[in-house]
């Protein structure tokens, strides 16, 4: 789906669920041990991050071009 035709509530609905994964993800790496298991967990909270800052940004462009 293009982006374009997002909406400003499909991308909140997005985000939440970002903001979720974030959540569970960083449960999971306090419970992990090892090494490999904490690089992948940073691995996995680094890509939900930029992935939440790119809607919110999105999310922020479509708010100021519907006012």
């Amino acid at each position: 789906m293009s982006e374009i035709l997002l909406t400003i509530p499909e991308l909140d609905r997005r985000m939440a669920i970002i903001r979720e994964n974030l959540r569970e993800l960083i449960e999971q790496a306090t419970a992990y041990s090892g090494a490999a298991d904490e690089e992948r967990a940073s691995e996995r909270i680094a890509e939900q991050e930029e992935e939440l800052e790119r809607l919110t940004k999105l999310r922020d462009e479509l708010s100021r071009n519907q006012s």
